[in-house]
This record gives structure tokens, C-alpha cells and sequence, in this order.
């Protein structure tokens, strides 16, 4: 093969960003109908890409000066080339780094393109956690505008409605300023003709809040829809969702999650802050070049916008760069860390700045208990873990059936009907209880914390003895009237929970999983919490508590085991261990409470993984059929290559093109007969040895630039991809040369080898097509599709799931 040296000027396409992500059509149709999969050029870093090869000409084709717009993109739908994307970047590094040297300005171009990156994550940074105090505060609002108004200013809600009131500190709820639907309309709020006008404004704002969500996501952006995640994980291992992080997206999902999560219906605003970071992310991106026009380098960038998400989710930085890894990224070099922790660092700061729960902290739900937790308690810890692994097996195998339901019956049709009824139900089965009516964020919050004196809770309703009592820590006490109240509402609130999460999840409204899991698990921790407190209380001689329980000790603390029972259940859902953990004590401040998080954590990933191996979100990407490859899967058959390869038995021939035979209508007859994404050029059809691999799209865009600039160019033309015209008659019409569009280095491996292997490359390089060849000469092709196919049959799936929908 020819090794001539690297074309310099003209190693990124002059396509937009834009174009990739958030343009729905693009100028020219090249729509992929057949189920062959996108077909790309893999390099391996000496390919003639668009300027990033090696290539005899000096010009990208021989009548043009300048790069094709649209050589070298991608079309919606199909997985990028990371390597040929890497092998860009390099050589457009390399320029840069080479040019410096020749002038200050150059250096100055260099500098500027090595800080780009951090200014890029600065803004980022600053956009997220922005976005996310402007949701926080708008959602706090307008939850409480579900049950009342304040005098003193609508925009305030309940809490800094009250804050100048004189009120005494057991009445600091019931402030005049203050007012309930009931006390406005009616001028008093006691009696039952009181309560049934509250109980109507709380649903019908509830129905207004959800419907105006999914109308407006159904009619700007339906890519708003859900957590994002799954998308997120997709877009992050190389697959175009054309929209899916533009500005319509961002904006109309900032709008519905706070609709959303205002309505009161069973989901959260954390997952879908990873999907508001990451547009922010996507969006940003084009302001610089060199991330604008790569879409390898532009998946770095969201890697750390995810990390963001997460930080300003739960005001944790660590936990959200750890999140980011473990969780969504496929690619991850060193530097993308060091660029996520920056990013999460600032979103963080830019939100405790805002500081939306005007408490000084970053969440809603901080915490910090006094006491340390005793050896034996581990015993309840892993019965938590285990109580978290069942319920998220149990979540996902529900919500995964009701959601196939929903796309396979009449059901999906009707997604403003689903959203209606659901928050309808919700609405009448949640006003009646305490622990239902209140934001799940502040359900979670009572639930974590430590009861105090001053606590007017009903959850710290104990018989008090105040002659037992020293400094702050109050002692384990007998459970009053209040507390056995509140527990069989939390048993009721448990519930309903559980079940109405199901149906909620997957509707046409932003909704994330975090919150309604952790809600599940810390009522479940905090009833089974409680019931050791009383049993140490009434129980303190029994041989289990008389080593470390004494009486009149403060030895049990509930929220503690509320906020285990959270971890486990969130961890039963998604599989995350190490960034929950870390999650979990970035939220209550407590170092020396991680080993019970994370044996509750690893013991509900190891009950979940005997039920079922995938989490929702790997769930959710097999059922929407995206082109996925799980890398923490094992590929364990003895397939080889030849056995799922194309063209199979009794399959027509594989098309290919010859290198220098073919005229320009016989290549356009191919392209039109044909829905593949790209062709192998051979020699020619009786050798079959192959010279390289050619992108349809880059055909379709060079046959029609030609034929309008260059003279000569007509249907009987030649089409050569050699460095030297082949030899014609005088009076043959003008050749046209592409070799400048030919990959010259593909991907290729015997038919002999072991599928596992060939399963490995196309997971660590990104592969999106591979060539199969007996003895040099071409057999077939494996692409990514194939590959996705042939392990949902092995698995006993169907394996026309692996195609998107």
C-alpha cells in the first residue's frame, strides 16, 4: 500500500456540528432503510480520511481545491468511526504543534487550542449548575403552588414565604402570609368542605402542571421525553441521535422537568439533569473548532458534561465523575477525568452559589448523623440490600413489560391520555397522606434525618424522658402516638410507590429513576429502622444489644438506615456500586458511614444480577434497539467469523466495487440498488483481493460535485481509485479519480478467527464494519449490527431487536 505522508489543510469536514445532532434533514437523503447496518471506514491511523491518509494528490479530489462539504460525516442513525476520527484529531494536533514553531501567531493558535478544552468544561460548568438552581427553585415553587399562595409575593414558595414571619418555631408552617386555596376562596381552612376545595386544586394543578409537560414535548421536542440516560449511554459509545442534545431538546426539557416534577407524579429531576448537561455540553461544543468538527473529541466532552449532571444533581462532584465512568461513558481517557472532575467542580460551586434550597447546601436532602453505627447493625444493613435487589429486579422486569407494552399496543398512541390518567391516579392516591403529598425530594429529606428536640415531625413523636437527655443526641425512646401514625402511612406511602413508579416511568414526560428508587428504599430502611430502634429500647438486655445498647443510650439512629435502604434500592435499579457509594456520602457528609452503603450496595447488585444481569438503563437500550455493545459482558461462545459474516450460504454475492473498471454509472446503479452504507473496492471481480473500503455517503457527494465541477464528467466516465489512471482510448470521456475518499486500511481478519476475538475489537476500537478474508482474497463482512445480532441469538433473544426504532 501506498505510504506517501500525511495530507495537510484538509482533515475535518466542513459539516457542521449541527448537522449531526440537530438538524433533522440534511440536504441530501441518504436514508438507510435495509437492516444492513452503517457501514463505515475503519482506519487504522494511514487512511486517506478527508485529509487524514495517505494519499499521492495534494487536493482532496482532483478537480476541487477544497474539502466536500459533507465527506467524512455522518448520517443520523449510524455509529461513528472512532478510529478514524482519533487519527484526525492526531494529524490535525500534529499540524498545529508543527505550524507553532513558524510564527508567534501560530503559537498563540496553539496555546489557545490547548485551553479550549478547559475553557469549553468552565462553561459547561457554569451553564449546568446554572440550569439546575433555575429548575431547583422554579420545582419548589410550584409544588407548593399545588396547595397554596403567598400574600407577600406569588413567586415565593411555602419556606421563604415564612422566613420573616413572627411565628413561633412549632408553627412556622401555618404563617399569615401564608395561604391554603381553602383560606383564599373560602376564608378558612378547618372543615371538610376545607379539605375537598384543597384536595381539587391539588389535582387539578397537578393535571395542568403534567399535561402542559407532554404537550409541550410532544409538539416541540419528543426527544424530551424520559431520564436520557439510555440515549446518553448510546450517543456516548458512538451512535448519531440527530436532536437528541440540541437546543430545542434543552430548552423544552428544562421547561417539562420542572412541570414535571411540580405535578407531584412519581419521578425525579436527577436523571434528566444528566441530559440537560450534556446538551449544554453539545451546544457549547460549537464554539470551538476543534470539537465542532469531531465527533470522537465531542463524546469526550459530553463524558464530562455527564459528570456535571450528576454533580449538580446531588451536589456531588466526586460521586458525579465517578457516575460518568462507571456508568455512561464508553471512552474515557485520562484527561476526559481530569476534565470531568473540573466541569462537576464548577457546576457545583456555580449552584452553591445560587443556593436554590437557601440552606447553604447543594441538595435538598443533606444530612449528618452523630452517632457511629455498631457491627451487628450490619446484619439489618444487608437485609436492606437484599430488600433493594428484589425490588429492582422487580422494577425492571414491570417497567420493561409495560413499556414493550406500550410500543407494540394502541396504548403508545395516546401518550397525552397515558400522562393524564396516570398523574389523575397519582394525584387522588397521594393527597390523602402526609408522606405522598409533600415532593419526594422532602419525603426523602424527613426520612434521612436524625430526630432533634425541636423536631415537630411526626416521625419524632417518641415518649419523651428529658432528665435521660444530654447535650444534642436525644436517647433511644418509646415510639408515641405520632410515630406509629406515621409508620403505617410510610407502609400505605411504600406502597404506592412501588407500584405507581412503574407506569411512570417511560412516559412522554421528562422523568428520572434516582429519586422515586432512593424514595422506595429509604421508607422501606427507615420502617425497618424504627422497628430495631423499639426492639433495642423494650429489648435492651437481649444478648445481641447488651455489649453496646444500654438503656437511656442513644444507640439506633433510623435515618441512617433510611438512607442505607436508599442506596441499596437505587443500586438494585441501576447497578451503580461505586459511584452510589461515593454519591451517597458526598450527600450526608458521614466518612465513617460508607461500609454499611456499600454492603448494602454490593449485596442488592449481587441479589438484582441472580435475577436478572442488565440494569434499567441497559434494559431500556435493548428494548429501544440501539446498537449498544455492552463491554462489561463476557462474550464466552465459540462462533468464528465465517459464521457470521455476509454474505451467507445460498446469499447473493457481496457488492463490491472495482478499483478502476467501473464507470459512474454503474456505481450509481449499485447505489441505487442498494441501501448498504459503504462497499469494499477489490482489484477486481475475479481476483477479489481487496484495495480498500468506501463510504456510500462519500460516493453519493463526490459522483454529484463532480458532474456539476468538473468538465467532462458524464454517465460512461471511469471511476478509478488508483494513484494512476488506468490506460483508455483517446477518446474516452474524463476519468474521475476518488481515491481520496478511499479507506485504504480497513479492518479486516480471517475467516478463522474466534468470534470472541472479533467481539473484542469492535468493543475496544469502535469498530463499525470489519472485512472478512481467506488467504488475502475477500470473503465477507462483519459489521456492527452483525455482531449485536449474533449475540441476541446466542442468548436466545430475537435478533431483529437489534434494529432502532
Amino acid at each position: 500500500m501506498d505510504q506517501k505522508g500525511y495530507r495537510r489543510g484538509s482533515f475535518q469536514s466542513s459539516t457542521s456540528d449541527e448537522d449531526m445532532l440537530e438538524i433533522a434533514g440534511a440536504s441530501l437523503d441518504f436514508s438507510m432503510a435495509d437492516d444492513d447496518p452503517p457501514l463505515d471506514r475503519e482506519t487504522g491511523g494511514f487512511s486517506s480520511y478527508n485529509g487524514g491518509g495517505m494519499n499521492g494528490t495534494s487536493t482532496m479530489m482532483d478537480f476541487l481545491e477544497e474539502p466536500l462539504p459533507g465527506v467524512g460525516t455522518y448520517e443520523d442513525f449510524n455509529t461513528i468511526d472512532w478510529v478514524r476520527e482519533k487519527s484526525r484529531d492526531r494529524d490535525r494536533h500534529r499540524e498545529i504543534t508543527s505550524r507553532s514553531k513558524e510564527s508567534t501567531w501560530a503559537l498563540i493558535h496553539s496555546v489557545s487550542d490547548a485551553f479550549s478544552g478547559w475553557l469549553l468544561m468552565l462553561l459547561i460548568g457554569l451553564l449546568a449548575g446554572s440550569l439546575a438552581g433555575l429548575i431547583d427553585i422554579s420545582a419548589h415553587w410550584m409544588t407548593d403552588l399545588k396547595e397554596g399562595v403567598c400574600l407577600a409575593g406569588f413567586w415565593f414558595n411555602h419556606e421563604h414565604c415564612c422566613w420573616k414571619s413572627n411565628t413561633t418555631f412549632t408553627d412556622r408552617d401555618k404563617c399569615p402570609e401564608w395561604k391554603s386555596w381553602s383560606e383564599l376562596i373560602l376564608g378558612h381552612g378547618e372543615g371538610a368542605f376545607a379539605y375537598i376545595l384543597n384536595y381539587f386544586m391539588y389535582v387539578i394543578w397537578a393535571l395542568l402542571f403534567s399535561l402542559l409537560a407532554v404537550l409541550l414535548v410532544k409538539g416541540f421536542a419528543p426527544y424530551a421525553c424520559g431520564s436520557g440516560i439510555p440515549e446518553i449511554k448510546t450517543i456516548l459509545s458512538g451512535f448519531i441521535i440527530r436532536g437528541y442534545l440540541g437546543k430545542w431538546t434543552l430548552i423544552i426539557k428544562t421547561i417539562t422537568l420542572v412541570l414535571a416534577v411540580s405535578s407531584g407524579l412519581s419521578l425525579g429531576k436527577e436523571g434528566p439533569l444528566v441530559h440537560v448537561a450534556c446538551c449544554c455540553g453539545n451546544i457549547l461544543c460549537h464554539l470551538f473548532t476543534k470539537y465542532r468538527k469531531n465527533e470522537a473529541k465531542r463524546r469526550e466532552v459530553l463524558s464530562a458534561a455527564a459528570a456535571a449532571g450528576v454533580s449538580v444533581a446531588f451536589g456531588a462532584p466526586i460521586g458525579g465523575v465517578l457516575f460518568s465512568l462507571e456508568e455512561v461513558s464508553y471512552y474515557f481517557p485520562l484527561k476526559t477525568l481530569w476534565r470531568s472532575f473540573f466541569a462537576a467542580l464548577v457546576a457545583a460551586f456555580t449552584l452553591r452559589s445560587i443556593n436554590p434550597f437557601g440552606n447553604s447546601r447543594l441538595v435538598l436532602f443533606y444530612v449528618e448523623f452523630h452517632m457511629p453505627w455498631h457491627l451487628l447493625e450490619l446484619v439489618p444493613f444487608i437485609l436492606l440490600g437484599i430488600f433493594g435487589g428484589l425490588w429492582g429486579a422487580f422494577f425492571i422486569r414491570s417497567n420493561i413489560a409495560w413499556c414493550r407494552r406500550r410500543k407494540t399496543t394502541k396504548l403508545g398512541k395516546y401518550p397525552v391520555l397515558e400522562v393524564f390518567v396516570v398523574t389523575a391516579i397519582t394525584a387522588v392516591l397521594a393527597f390523602p397522606n402526609d408522606y405522598t403529598r409533600m415532593s419526594t425530594s422532602e419525603l426523602i429529606s424527613e426520612l434521612f434525618n436524625d430526630c432533634g428536640i425541636l423536631d415537630s415531625s411526626k416521625l419524632c413523636e417518641y415518649v419523651n424522658d428529658f432528665n435521660s437527655t444530654k447535650g444534642d443526641d436525644l436517647p433511644d425512646r418509646a415510639a408515641g402516638p405520632g410515630v406509629y401514625t406515621a409508620m403505617w402511612q410510610l407502609a400505605l406511602a411504600l406502597i404506592m410507590k412501588v407500584f405507581i413508579t412503574i407506569f411512570t416511568f417511560g412516559m412522554k414526560v421528562p422523568s428520572g429513576l434516582f429519586i422515586p428508587s432512593m424514595a422506595v428504599g429509604a421508607i422501606a430502611g427507615r420502617l425497618l429502622g424504627v422497628a430495631v430502634e423499639q426492639l433495642a429500647y423494650y429489648h435492651h438486655d437481649w444478648a445481641i444489644f447488651s455489649g453496646w445498647c444500654s438503656q437511656g443510650a442513644d444507640c439506633i439512629t433510623p435515618g441512617l438506615y433510611a438512607m442505607v435502604g436508599a442506596a441499596a434500592c437505587l443500586g438494585g435499579v441501576t447497578r451503580m456500586t461505586v459511584s452510589l457509594v461515593v454519591i451517597m456520602f458526598e450527600l450526608t457528609g458521614g466518612l465513617e458511614y460508607i461500609v454499611p452503603l456499600m454492603a448494602a450496595a454490593m449485596t442488592s447488585k449481587w441479589v438484582a444480577d441472580a435475577i436478572g444481569r442488565e440494569g434499567i438503563y441497559d434494559a431500556h437500550i435493548r428494548l429501544n434497539g440501539y446498537p449498544f455493545l455492552e463491554a462489561k459482558e463476557e462474550f464466552s461462545h465459540k462462533t468464528l467469523a465465517m459464521d457470521v459474516m455476509r454474505p451467507r450460504r445460498n446469499d447473493p454475492p457481496l457488492t463490491v466495487i472495482t478499483q478502476d473498471s467501473m464507470t459512474v454509472e454503474d456505481v450509481e446503479t449499485i447505489i441505487n440498488e442498494t441501501t448498504y452504507s459503504g462497499y469494499p473496492v477489490v482489484v477486481s471481480r475475479e481476483s477479489q483481493r481487496l484495495v480498500g473500503f468506501v463510504l456510500r455517503r462519500d460516493l453519493i457527494i463526490s459522483i454529484e460535485n463532480a458532474r456539476k465541477k468538473q468538465d467532462g464528467i458524464v454517465s460512461t466516465s471511469i471511476i478509478y481509485f488508483t494513484d494512476h489512471s488506468p490506460p483508455l482510448p483517446p477518446s474516452s470521456p474524463s476519468m474521475l479519480k476518488l481515491r481520496s475518499i478511499l479507506d485504504l486500511s480497513p479492518f479486516t481478519v480471517t475467516d478463522q478467527t474466534p468470534m470472541e476475538i472479533v467481539v473484542d475489537i469492535f468493543r475496544k476500537l469502535g469498530l463499525r464494519q470489519c472485512l472478512v478474508t481467506h488467504n488475502g482474497k475477500l470473503l465477507g463482512i462483519i459489521t456492527k449490527k452483525d455482531v449485536l445480532k449474533h449475540i441476541a441469538q446466542l442468548a436466545n433473544q430475537d435478533p431483529d431487536s437489534i434494529l432502532f426504532n
